[in-house]
């Protein structure tokens, strides 16, 4: 199996755990405490934070990766202009190497020539050339002039041989440079080629992983959609963020700082709905047992059964409402009870925003209430 299909298959069983584990699923043993939709969110976000780490170190690798291609192009350039030179240099001395055998060749003709004049001036006795010749003098000029030509044309075809051997070796030379810039050359191509491959596997590496960092913040986006769907009668309508940061007197040590960053004396994380019911009721010196690991808002009901703790449809000032709808519920402390049965209730992360909101004159139907 391809290395990034089992990346992105890891990635997606990850997740596929994570849910479990926040939902309780795995071994039987339920670990959840607090509003689970928040939970799902932050390890989704927490996943996306980490493949984005992922995602970074590949852009740094992917610059690795260019840099080194970028390198080696330079390298390819120089090498070809180097053997696009040798090639002019090799056809100038193949040009040279060309006119020099016309020029022996020019040169072989004339001493063949003359020493075909030569022959037939050699078919006369001497006697005859000097009975032929003005005087001794003008005998010995045309003997030396022969001598001079021939000796000449002689030394003149062995000095173009010559250059010819030394043109022949310089060709060679250059054409063994030749072969070994070419090897260079093929040696860079390739190498380059192999950078641009990881470069590409890198680059369809960060597609992958951003692909699943969209599709966990799309799936974010649909848990926040759910989870405030879920909460819209206890939060007026109020988009989140609304409300303030603290409120009902919940501790500055769990509401001033992040969301689901520590846990409260319950087992509760801050700043959710069942951490602010919980400190409440402890607040008023009443019995908060400890439901850390089963502290999601529709567990309450089960565990204050297991408690002994009343539970029941009737809502009482300082009774805890509990919202069985959506996936994990939602909890609220009960401020007042009106005369006409509606309630008004404090709580926090209806908005899931982790912020403190009121809400008066609710109707209490469907709703559970547990008396601590």
């Amino acid at each position: 199996m391809p290395k990034i299909k089992q990346t992105i298959i890891y990635y997606k069983l990850r997740v596929i755990l994570v849910t479990l584990a926040s939902c309780g699923l795995i071994g039987g043993v339920v670990i959840v405490h607090a509003d689970q939709f928040d939970v799902q969110i932050n390890a989704l976000n927490a996943q996306n934070s980490s493949t984005q780490g992922i995602v970074n170190g590949l852009e740094s690798q992917a610059g690795s990766y260019q840099a080194a291609i970028g390198q080696l192009q330079t390298q390819i350039d120089t090498v070809q202009a180097q053997i696009a030179d040798n090639q002019t240099q090799q056809a100038q001395l193949q040009q040279q190497i060309v006119d020099n055998q016309q020029q022996i060749d020019l040169k072989k003709q004339e001493l063949s020539a003359t020493i075909k004049v030569l022959y037939i001036d050699g078919q006369t006795t001497t006697i005859e050339e000097l009975a032929t010749s003005k005087n001794l003098s003008d005998y010995v000029d045309k003997e030396e002039y022969r001598t001079t030509v021939q000796n000449q044309l002689d030394g003149k075809i062995k000095e173009i041989g010559a250059l010819q051997v030394l043109l022949q070796s310089e060709k060679q030379k250059i054409t063994v440079l030749l072969e070994s810039e070419k090897t260079q050359n093929a040696q860079l191509s390739s190498a380059q080629s192999q950078q641009n491959n990881l470069l590409s596997f890198n680059q369809g590496q960060q597609d992958a992983y951003n692909q699943q960092i969209s599709a966990n913040s799309s799936q974010i986006a649909k848990l926040r959609q759910a989870q405030i769907a879920a909460n819209a009668r206890f939060t007026g309508g109020g988009a989140p963020g609304s409300g303030p940061a603290c409120g009902g007197g919940y501790p500055a040590k769990w509401c001033e700082i992040a969301q689901d960053s520590v846990i409260d004396s319950w087992g509760m994380y801050n700043r959710e709905c069942v951490s602010y019911t919980a400190f409440r009721v402890a607040e008023s010196g009443r019995n908060m047992p400890y439901w850390g690991g089963s502290g999601n808002a529709n567990q309450w009901p089960g565990d204050a059964r297991a408690a002994g703790i009343p539970i029941d449809s009737n809502p009482t000032p300082g009774s805890v409402a509990i919202s069985m709808r959506g996936a994990f519920g939602h909890a609220m402390y009960v401020e007042s009870v009106n005369g006409d049965g509606t309630i008004n209730i404090s709580q926090y992360n209806a908005s899931l925003d982790g912020r403190y909101s009121t809400r008066s004159n609710l109707d209490p139907s469907g709703l559970l209430f547990l008396h601590f």
